[in-house]
């Protein structure tokens, strides 16, 4: 049995131009919307995440309290639940268009609008991609959104994010059974170097001196760690749907529409929403330094470091307990303020 909802969008007018065909948003949400339904949080999945894999943030005595607040998680286009490149039957593969962090929350408003007829959200929140939707629901529904807490994100796509991810996407194609993407088989080589160039940016340097992978999560060696967590993960994915989140990440900016015309300053200043932005800082995809300048012109914004050496990973699976507390806190000061 499914463990998520699906919200049926039929054919959506991408941003970029071509129609996504039959497109459906899967989803799944956590307690009950209160009767003015205004009680609502909104969490986005991150990149190659799931729904499930965003739970360890909800529960009972946790910020997102299933008792207190109705929790809607929708999946990224292209992960695999939602319409992607494995699943579409109008466009499937390397046919597949590019989708935008715009186009998900476009979709995602929809789902609350249409499926649950939310008035309020009281959080958007997410973790790295996730914290660009969030950033995004902030600027694009600035009347509709009182809080955002985006962790380990930002609101527009770093140039040396954007070169990573450039870095990733080579190591996979290089895969000669990738066939430009209509592979008849899994190109596993090519999702293995994928996987081990990933590997390197996931965590920060500080958490490879101090051993880490051995000391905190139990590997023996540093290479149990890269074939245990990264190749484990990644070999398990479908890579036209990599690909697909990849492009989503890279277009990622809260101003390249036709609301702002690319003004990225006039966007930040256009959040209304009290905003808590939690970068790690050690960070290696989204550094302080850029959620400082971020932060800096947000009107109604703080910025408060996760004071962590997991790098990016500070805010992934609750693998950390004391940087998931960290997390926690921080989002409870946010709602009860």
């Amino acid at each position: 049995m499914k463990d998520y909802e699906v919200f049926h969008a039929g054919d959506v007018a991408l941003q970029h131009g071509p129609i996504l065909a039959g497109s459906t948003l899967a989803y799944t949400t956590y307690g009950k919307l209160n009767e003015a339904r205004d009680n609502v949080i909104v969490y986005p999945t991150f990149f190659g995440g799931s729904h499930v894999e965003n739970e360890w943030l909800i529960g009972e005595n946790l910020a997102l309290d299933p008792s207190r607040y109705f929790i809607v998680v929708p999946n990224l286009l292209g992960n695999g639940f939602s319409t992607s490149p494995s699943n579409s039957v109008a466009s499937p593969g390397p046919s597949f268009p590019l989708v935008t962090i715009y186009d998900n929350v476009k979709l995602q408003h929809r789902l609350l609008t249409e499926q649950f007829g939310v008035r309020r959200v009281a959080l958007a929140v997410g973790w790295s991609v996730g914290a660009q939707q969030a950033f995004h629901w902030g600027a694009l529904y600035p009347d509709y959104v009182e809080r955002i807490a985006p962790f380990c994100g930002s609101a527009r796509t770093s140039r040396h994010n954007f070169l990573f991810l450039e870095g990733v996407k080579a190591a996979l194609k290089a895969d000669q059974s990738f066939e430009g993407g209509a592979y008849r088989k899994p190109p596993i080589e090519g999702l293995k170097a994928f996987a081990r160039v990933y590997a390197g940016w996931g965590f920060s340097q500080a958490f490879y001196r101090s051993e880490c992978d051995i000391k905190d999560l139990g590997f023996p060696s540093l290479e149990a760690f890269i074939l245990g967590v990264w190749e484990a993960r990644f070999t398990k994915a479908d890579a036209n749907n990599l690909l697909s989140m990849i492009a989503t990440w890279q277009a990622a900016d809260i101003s390249a529409n036709t609301t702002y015309g690319g003004d990225f300053s006039r966007a930040l200043g256009s959040i209304k929403a009290r905003a808590l932005v939690m970068p790690c800082k050690t960070d290696l995809y989204f550094p302080p330094e850029d959620s400082e300048i971020e932060v800096s012109q947000m009107p109604n914004a703080e910025l408060r470091v996760i004071p962590s050496i997991w790098g990016h990973s500070a805010g992934a699976l609750g693998r950390n307990k004391t940087d998931a507390a960290f997390i926690d806190r921080a989002i409870k000061d946010l709602l009860s303020a």
